[in-house]
């Protein structure tokens, strides 16, 4: 062990050299997370497998390294994963959704209200994410039904989400994880007051921040939101696709007459598609790239004004024109939309790809024409980015490859497909089963991880999911997350690091009251969940703050709850929180306006959330 430091002077437990290696260890972490150097779950792995090769200075040996993999809350988030998906093929959520877009019409308060009232409740009983990915489409073809800008909207959607997510237990992985956090510290410390949660264990706080930060977007926050998308809907001018999109015609002399559309283009050298090819008054898009191109033949091609020029004097072409509108990128023996947008899922097989690795083109049939990335539109060089969650593709396919990937789970379609392939009869059972895991968490000694995964069998046994959808309705992104990261929280205390890092922040006791240290751990996790994984600053933050609990002689409990909503409501960032990548794409959303917007309803729920506290649990 290591000579004592001048820290411990004071009362502060000493430093010693695990705790350094630990300490590096979560920074590095931490760094890999928010520059997004390695996919999230790789690094988690990755902290998984140093924590075991460094077990002499760590205290995490191969049990404990893969204790993750085990934990009951990371079974409970895959069983609740599977029973989200259930509920979501059977289409009662979007049918809730369809009902609240009637009742709101083209009246913009009513719209704003439908959206949190359908959202709010569902995220207490179905994982919040789903329920964002799902209704995602419903909320923006209400804006644009109703003539308003889906920015308007899709914010409101992600943060009631979050609310929602609150209300119960099962509402968001967060939940669950810092309830087992909570248990396992309380049992390996014999601190009386920490327990698993129950389904309803802070429902009534919950309650109070739904209504609140629902008070908040009705009257403020979508004063705040501008209107980053038009409400008519035109892919071409919301993307400043016009200089980016040229029509030109094949001249007889041409050296690609005769050659395929595959072949036209020498990709190596330009960066531009053909995206149609309009002969004898009819537009065809995908798949075209066998057609053989002919005299008069006019091409729509993807690309900058510089590159067009080089190719049509490379190639012979005589410039027509630019489409415009919409329409005129449809073909015309299509009267159905062409022009949609994707969203990247979580768990997607896609991210990490390039358009080019992953083959985009042919395995869809579709042409990507721009794409939304972290607030950034980009419409050359495309096939060398590399794809993230969230990142937003404006494609062009034929209304087939639409249908097909509305049922893609690597997508979240930006607009409802016109007969969406819901299990409509399976609605009983999926609800039946649901209600069932409630009431058997809530009223029989059954743990949750144990009716979680009754569940899960009686969603396939109903026929509610069948045998294959139950693998794919797991994003392995996330359980490996939680399995990498829970052993690191493990080593912070087994190192006596979460000891010092409370015993720090309790010395704030000396001029503040508990309530007040109860604050800074609020704060202090939202702005730690801006930048990292919400589970993960569950993970790091629970330990240290039962610590400094203990220091001040206040309640462990309150200081987990605490950690658990700041970790669950992260409204600052796109990056903090899974739902609020998913709308940041259709919502065409910049970094700021996140800030805009969450900064106010963070500091409000801040002061509502520990207050509650402070009411319901003795602090």
């Amino acid at each position: 062990m290591a000579a004592v430091s001048p820290l411990a002077a004071g009362g502060l437990p000493p430093v010693t050299f695990e705790m350094g290696v630990v300490f590096v260890l979560v920074g590095v972490t931490l760094v890999l997370f928010v520059t997004e150097a390695l996919p999230l779950d790789v690094t988690a792995v990755l902290v998984m497998v140093v924590l075991m090769v460094l077990e002499p200075w760590t205290d995490i040996g191969v049990a404990q390294g893969l204790s993750g993999f085990s934990n009951p809350a990371t079974v409970t988030v895959l069983a609740m994963l599977i029973l989200s998906n259930g509920v979501s093929r059977s289409g009662v959520v979007q049918i809730i959704g369809r009902w609240m877009s009637e009742f709101a019409g083209t009246n913009k308060r009513r719209q704003l209200a439908s959206t949190i009232l359908a959202t709010g409740p569902a995220s207490g009983f179905i994982n919040n994410t789903p329920v964002v990915a799902i209704l995602v489409p419903v909320i923006s073809d209400l804006a644009h039904k109703g003539n308003t800008s889906p920015s308007k909207l899709l914010l409101p959607l992600s943060y009631a989400s979050m609310l929602g997510g609150m209300l119960t237990l099962i509402g968001t992985s967060t939940n669950i994880l810092a309830s087992q956090t909570a248990e396992r510290i309380g049992d390996e410390q014999g601190v009386a007051s920490l327990h698993a949660f129950s389904m309803f264990e802070f429902t009534h706080l919950g309650v109070v921040v739904l209504v609140v930060g629902a008070a908040y977007l009705m009257l403020v926050g979508h004063r705040l939101i501008p209107e980053r998308v038009p409400p008519q809907e035109d892919y071409i001018a919301e993307y400043e696709m016009q200089d980016y999109l040229s029509e030109v015609v094949v001249q007889p002399q041409s050296p690609i007459v005769g050659k395929t559309i595959a072949e036209a283009i020498d990709e190596r050298r330009f960066d531009a598609d053909v995206l149609q090819l309009v002969r004898g008054g009819e537009r065809f898009i995908e798949p075209i790239g066998q057609k053989v191109i002919k005299p008069g033949d006019v091409l729509a091609i993807r690309t900058d004004r510089e590159t067009l020029a080089a190719i049509m004097e490379v190639d012979d072409l005589q410039l027509t024109g630019a489409p415009e509108t919409d329409p005129e990128m449809e073909p015309t023996t299509e009267a159905d939309q062409t022009l949609v947008e994707l969203v990247i899922q979580s768990g997607s097989s896609l991210v990490g790809e390039t358009l080019r690795t992953s083959a985009f083109r042919s395995r869809y049939d579709a042409n990507v024409l721009a794409y939304r990335s972290r607030g950034e539109t980009i419409r050359e060089r495309m096939d060398e980015r590399r794809l993230r969650v969230g990142d937003t593709l404006l494609i062009q396919a034929p209304e087939d490859s639409i249908d097909r990937l509305a049922l893609n789970p690597d997508f979240i379609l930006a607009h409802e497909p016109e007969e969406p392939d819901y299990r409509t009869e399976k609605i009983p059972f999926a609800v039946a089963t649901v209600v069932g895991v409630v009431a058997a968490a809530t009223f029989l000694p059954v743990h949750i991880v144990v009716a979680a995964l009754g569940g899960v069998v009686a969603m396939a046994a109903t026929g509610v999911l069948r045998p294959a959808e139950l693998y794919d309705s797991v994003d392995w992104n996330v359980i490996f997350l939680l399995a990498g990261v829970i052993p690191l929280g493990i080593a912070l205390e087994e190192t006596g690091g979460a000891e010092l890092l409370g015993a720090l922040v309790a010395a704030s006791g000396e001029f503040l009251p508990a309530v007040g240290v109860l604050w800074v751990f609020y704060v202090a996790t939202s702005l730690i969940t801006g930048v990292i994984s919400n589970n993960a600053s569950v993970v790091l933050m629970i330990p240290v703050a039962v610590e400094a609990a203990l220091d001040v002689g206040a309640n462990p409990f309150a200081f987990v709850l605490a950690v658990t909503f700041a970790a669950s409501t992260a409204f600052m960032t796109p990056v903090g929180y899974q739902t609020n990548l998913f709308v940041y794409g259709p919502g065409g959303y910049t970094f700021g306006d996140y800030v805009r917007v969450g900064m106010p309803l963070q500091l409000l729920l801040s002061v509502v959330t520990v207050a509650g506290i402070a009411v319901f649990w003795t602090v």
